[in-house]
Order: structure tokens, then sequence, then C-alpha cells
């Protein structure tokens, strides 16, 4: 019998040093739609696919630039979803973080490959030209349950910083924060070390998912044509919580919601896997690549909700040992399970 899962996408970022040669290594079995994404990013004037990921070596000057990592992360995780070995898994619902958004919309068929590459390209240009930058804060204590204290630091900084400091993405246990320069300064100095890591600023990120973002928005609404919009295969669930089913999505609202609401406002994913969950009860969520870093926050998301008794960091271990509910096909452990290979 068959499992039923929800496939979730990751977003910027996901493809690092540690993913070179992934693209060729893992899917040589699908070069007909590799050298058509080659294709379209040649007509682009971008470096392809294939010469990316082919690289002799990681260059963040390269790798990191963002038309080419958008290209890379959308890629790896397109073809990882037609990896899926569906005579074991039924994909009953598809949402994702951030630009995972995007890789969401081609998996689903609202985009056409072709035009999917052609957007993500183009939408990193639009956004990564912004102003502002982005940091990332834990919310949970070690055994990822919620700390009253740091919560309340994060709310005292955006209040203090209004009009210049947003929610940019609710990502499990972290809250990822947006804002000029300045603010994205004070909350580097004023939030207290976390683990000698956070806050982080995210490199390369401008105050993506941020009322800053509203001349990429408009731009974007301006150049991409709505007709390009098809209706999903199947349902996904946006940054919003909102489920878009097959046959009740008008193209030009997913339209709006893609070009404006999740360029220029919060990125709600823990809501996202939220509602994927109690609508959807799948038996597993599959966690397309490039990497394995939405591991966390999908679970973290999921103790939030004490989902099927999963009170702490602890309990989702152990889940995962003998019966797990989280699949990542990062890990090549896990891998072996989701494909056909």
């Amino acid at each position: 019998m068959k499992k039923t899962a929800v496939v979730v996408c990751p977003g910027r970022g996901s493809y690092n040093k540690a993913e070179l040669g992934s693209i060729g290594r893992l899917h040589a079995s699908q070069q007909p739609l590799i050298q058509q994404l080659d294709a379209v990013r040649h007509e682009l004037g971008l470096a392809s696919i294939s010469e990316l990921d082919g690289a002799a070596s990681f260059s963040s000057r390269l790798h990191q630039q963002p038309e080419n990592a958008a290209g890379l992360i959308f890629s790896a995780g397109l073809l990882d979803y037609h990896s899926i070995n569906q005579q074991q898994f039924e994909v009953v619902a598809i949402t994702g973080n951030s630009m995972g958004w995007y890789t969401a919309l081609g998996c689903a068929g609202v985009w056409h490959p072709a035009a999917a590459i052609q957007y993500v390209s183009q939408m990193a240009r639009l956004t990564a030209s912004a102003a502002g930058g982005q940091c990332i804060y834990p919310l949970v204590n070690s055994d990822w349950q919620p700390d009253a204290e740091k919560i309340a630091l994060v709310d005292a900084l955006l209040a203090d910083y209004a009009g210049e400091l947003f929610e940019s993405i609710r990502f499990g246990g972290y809250a990822v924060l947006a804002g000029t320069e300045g603010a994205i300064k004070a909350a580097l100095d004023r939030l207290p070390k976390v683990d000698e890591r956070f806050p982080m600023q995210l490199p390369g990120h401008a105050a993506f998912h941020s009322p800053l973002m509203a001349q990429a928005a408009s731009d974007a609404m301006a150049s991409i044509d709505g007709s390009s919009f098809a209706r999903p295969r199947l349902p996904l669930v946006d940054g919003c919580g909102r489920i878009w089913q097959p046959y009740a999505t008008e193209a030009e609202a997913l339209k709006r919601y893609t070009l404006e609401r999740q360029v220029q406002g919060c990125y709600d994913f823990s809501l996202a896997i939220e509602v994927a969950v109690k609508e959807f009860a799948p038996d597993a969520l599959i966690l397309l690549g490039p990497g394995a870093s939405l591991g966390g926050a999908v679970a973290q998301s999921l103790i939030r909700l004490n989902w099927q008794g999963l009170g702490s960091k602890a309990d989702f271990s152990a889940r995962q040992q003998h019966n797990p509910l989280v699949l990542s096909m990062g890990l090549p452990e896990q891998r072996q399970r989701l494909t056909l290979d």
C-alpha cells in the first residue's frame, strides 16, 4: 500500500559547497530535463546548470550569485521531485520555504520547467538588487521547545524598529528578520549570542519577504505574464497557509500571491507545515534537495503542534529511529527509501 506524502521544497542558500556535483551525480537518468533547463539558461546569457554543478571547485562568487544559486536550487529540487518513487509514495500536497515556493510551482505543474527556470532566475535578480538584509535567530531552547525570553527579545526589537525591521520568515524554531542595513546591524548588536552562531546575518541576502521588496514585486508583476500560470496538478500550501486546489485556483490570483504578496510579506513556513499536516495527514513529509537544511525547521514546526505526540527534540529523534515521519532527499540513507534508484 502506498504511503501518502507532503513534499517540502527548500529555500535560498540550500546549494552549498557540499552539494557541488550532486545534480550530475544523482540525476544522470534525467538528462533530457537537465538539457532543457540548460538551454533556457544559455538563452538568458547565464551559465548552465550542468556547468555550475560540474565545476571543478565551489566558488561562492559564482555559485552564490543570485541567478546561479536560484537556478541550482530550483533544478535540484525539481529533479528530486521527479525521482520520488511514485509506486511507494502518493504525493498529496506540495509546499516550500521562501524560494521553495517557486520550486513548488514547478513541481505542481503551475510553471512548465522551461518557464520556471526563466522566472526563478528573473526573480532572483529582481529581489537580490533590493536594499537591506536578513538575519536569523533561534526562538527555541536546546530541546526545540519555545523560549519565551528569546521571543520577547525579538518582539521588543521589532517594536523598537517598526517600519525598518520586519518578520521575514517564520521558520520553525527560528525567526528570520529582514530590514534596512541599520536595523539589521541593531539586531546583530542587541540580540544575545546563542551557540556562538546567532544572531547570524545571511550573506548575500536582501530584505526578502518584507515591504522593502515593493519595487521588486512591482517589476515582477509588470514583466511576468499571467498566462504562464496554470492550475496546479496537486494542492499547494503557500506561505500564508492557504491551499491552492487544482480545480479552484484562479491563475491571476496565484500570480498576485506569487509575485506580490509573498515577495513583500512575511513567509510563514511554520504555518504552511501546520496546514499541510492537519489538512492532509500525510504518512511522511518528503524534503527535497539540494542539501538537508529543512529538517530542523520542519521538526520544530511539528513539535510546536505536538504532532503525533512529538513534544521535544528527543521525541522527534526517537520517532525518526523507528518510524521516520520526515524523510530528506539530501541524506543518503533516507534518500534510498524515497527513490527508484
